[in-house]
């Protein structure tokens, strides 16, 4: 005797996302739990995870094989993100969460007491769903407001395992947990600076508006403490807002950095990179 339940996730590379398909097979045979599909070392711990959340949920997993496929197996997959696709997976093979089928996309790290927990990079996982046809995601409370910047596709917030379940048809009493929010991240906007700052170095200024108007690159050429960062820290004051494409591709960046609820911004970027950000040859 065998049953089969299938949910979806997305992978990340970069900001990149990949639909994966979770499979997972349930068999009459000694009880185990493996998960394949190429995972990494965080994901295959999503064994005990799982099994700790859905007791602690009320449906259990039960006594048999468990095997969990992430297909295609030659994308890599990193981190606990996948949990509650997984969890969702093996109650619908069991038959406990009937309405949890790869037409959705579960995303969240599960706890050991059944609560969902945010992940990074939640805007780039809602996009790469979006884009795959996917009509609906279901995420951690802590994510909602960062996801809804996406728009059209449907967003369900979950605070717990058995809230997951009960939305997928199973057949438990609803209860209320404390959902798990994201730590506060400190406003990292920058006062805006104006060229009227820069005294002197009449052609320095005039580069920065001549690729502020016309959308060039520019390459800032001299000496320390010529003023090459203070012209180029003035330059986003002289650009327009990101059209909602642009705005939603450095929200995406901004996800994965971990900017939660404040990585939707419509101003252009600044970032200052140090000359160590890139590894020695």
């Amino acid at each position: 005797m065998s049953d089969i339940g299938r949910t979806s996730a997305v992978a990340l590379v970069g900001v990149q996302g990949s639909l994966v398909e979770v499979e997972a097979h349930l068999t009459s045979q000694l009880p185990a739990f493996s998960i394949i599909g190429l995972p990494d070392t965080s994901l295959g711990e999503a064994r005990e995870r799982v099994r700790s959340a859905a007791a602690m949920a009320d449906c259990p997993l039960p006594s048999r094989r468990i095997t969990v496929n992430l297909t295609p197996a030659s994308v890599p997959k990193r981190g606990s993100g996948f949990d509650l696709a997984i969890a969702m997976a093996v109650l619908a093979a069991a038959g406990t969460a009937p309405g949890a089928d790869r037409r959705v996309v579960y995303v969240g790290e599960l706890g050991l007491d059944g609560r969902v927990r945010p992940v990074p990079g939640i805007i780039p996982v809602v996009l790469a769903a979006r884009a795959a046809g996917i009509e609906r995601v279901v995420l951690p409370v802590g994510n909602l407001t960062e996801a809804r910047v996406v728009p059209d596709i449907a967003l369900t917030a979950v605070d717990s395992l058995r809230s997951a379940a009960i939305d997928a048809g199973a057949d438990l009493p609803a209860g209320f947990t404390d959902p798990v929010l994201p730590p506060p991240v400190p406003d990292d906007t920058l006062p805006s600076l104006e060229l009227a700052d820069v005294v002197g170095n009449a052609v320095g200024v005039r580069a920065v508006i001549a690729a502020a108007a016309g959308g060039h690159h520019v390459l800032l050429l001299g000496p320390p403490g010529a003023g090459k960062t203070m012209l180029a820290e003035r330059l986003p004051a002289l650009l327009p807002d990101l059209d909602p494409d642009a705005a939603l591709e450095v929200a995406a960046v901004r996800s994965v950095a971990g900017h939660g609820e404040r990585s939707w911004t419509l101003r252009p970027p600044w970032e200052a990179p140090h000359h160590s950000a890139s590894a020695p040859p």
